[in-house]
């Protein structure tokens, strides 16, 4: 239709979901952002998070990894390492990597190299498994 806005995510295996949308909400490194038909043209780093749109009245929600985000009036392209639709996202694989994650961190101090790669990892598990609820 002429008056919505094209969407596609794509990840190095495949894409993931084209078509015509509403509006979008994209987690990019420098804060989130939502995207409306008509939207400046612009080109954003994207971080782990949260990214929705709507289609015909109805949200979905995936949880992308790290990527870029190309935004132009007519359509909003996201490239990222990877993408899980909320219904999609294995709980208990995100439930054991939170697990995982939260006992490093109880035996790592902030000062450990490690610490900030252990502390992205439970925020990812988090992340995901918040996203997971929103089927």
């Amino acid at each position: 239709m002429a008056d919505e806005l094209m969407l596609e995510i794509v990840t190095p295996e495949r894409v993931l979901f084209s078509g015509n949308i509403e509006e979008v909400t994209i987690p990019g490194t420098e804060g989130e952002f939502g995207v409306l038909l008509g939207h400046a043209s612009l080109l954003s780093s994207l971080k782990f998070g949260e990214l929705n749109y709507t289609k015909d009245g109805r949200k979905s929600f995936y949880a992308v990894n790290t990527g870029y985000a190309e935004v132009t009036g007519k359509k909003v392209t996201i490239l990222v390492e990877s993408a899980e639709k909320s219904d999609m996202i294995d709980v208990d694989r995100a439930k054991r990597a939170k697990e995982i994650a939260e006992q490093k961190l109880d035996k790592l101090s902030k000062d450990d190299p490690e610490y900030d790669k252990v502390k992205g990892a439970l925020d990812r598990a988090e992340a995901r498994l918040k996203i997971a609820e929103k089927k």
